[in-house]
């Protein structure tokens, strides 16, 4: 810009005197340096228009691509925030399912609990159903609870006897087949039934 103001100075005074200097008759060298020295001024006023021009061009261009990546970042923004948000509900729901799982899951313990005193079974034989209800073998029983695999397989079938259950089938199922219905057909929350055998 200071630099268009100058060329223009320079422009119009450099005119100015040449004028005058036509006017006054001056000597044909005098006028060529005098019109030599308007039409650079003339050229470097015309330069220096087209330099601010451009530079005009490039800044409002160069501001519509900030403004365009900062509509970009906002909405990259925006997403990243519903995405956090989405993301924070969908924790939210399986901590809401984590905990209602381990309610049910405490649950299902108490009433095998309370069904296991029904069939009036001891320590042992409590720990021996439950393990075999999470499947492991009479062998690994054993390894489990650190005895031999007859006395497993013994206990295993005091538990039997005492439910009135013909093996572990019938143990895994009277306890799961509730569980597999559709939640319509299920007994009420809490209601175990007591076979006594």
């Amino acid at each position: 810009m200071f630099f268009a103001a100058i060329f223009s100075a320079v422009t119009v005074l450099a005119g100015s005197d040449l004028w005058m200097d036509i006017q006054e008759g001056a000597s044909l060298l005098h006028l060529v340096v005098e019109g030599l020295l308007f039409v650079v001024g003339v050229a470097g006023l015309l330069i220096m228009v087209r330099a601010l021009v451009r530079t005009a061009a490039d800044t409002r261009r160069l501001q519509a691509r900030a403004h365009s990546l900062n509509d970009k970042l906002r909405a990259k923004s925006d997403e990243a925030q519903a995405l956090n948000e989405a993301l924070q509900q969908k924790q939210d729901e399986a901590e809401r399912w984590r905990s209602d799982a381990r309610a049910l899951m405490r649950g299902l313990g108490e009433a095998i609990d309370r069904q296991f005193d029904v069939w009036s079974l001891t320590d042992a034989e409590k720990e021996v159903a439950l393990l075999l209800l999470k499947g492991l073998t009479h062998k690994e029983v054993a390894g489990v609870r650190d005895t031999t695999d007859a006395t497993a397989r013994q206990q295993a079938r005091a538990v039997y006897k005492k439910a009135g259950l013909s093996g572990r089938n019938e143990l895994s199922a009277f306890f799961l087949e509730d569980l597999m219905l559709p939640a319509r057909q299920r007994e009420e929350p809490g209601e175990v039934e007591t076979r006594a055998g």
